[in-house]
């Protein structure tokens, strides 16, 4: 799979993750699909190097969906934790 579908699978995986975990992000809807871009990556590389996963070349591929979403709830939790209070409700 390319980098563009990565940065796709990335962004569903971000909607994904935000769906699965609602609530107020600091950093609203840009905020929230950069995280799931990264956390596709991350999940990516994660599974391909501590599951002996290799990075499948199909976007539809359910472990590499799988990761994606993970890696992405992964992020998302971690974001609130560190920037969660800094907003006023």
């Amino acid at each position: 799979m390319t980098v563009v579908g990565w940065i796709v699978l990335g962004l569903l995986a971000g909607v994904i993750a935000k769906v699965l975990l609602p609530g107020r992000d600091p950093g609203g809807l840009i905020g929230t699909t950069l995280i799931g871009i990264a956390g596709a990556f991350t999940g990516g590389w994660l599974s391909a190097r501590f599951l002996d996963r290799p990075i499948s070349n199909e976007f539809f591929d359910g472990a590499t969906w799988l990761a994606a979403i993970g890696g992405s709830l992964v992020l998302l939790i971690g974001y609130r934790i560190l920037f969660g209070h800094s907003r006023s409700r």
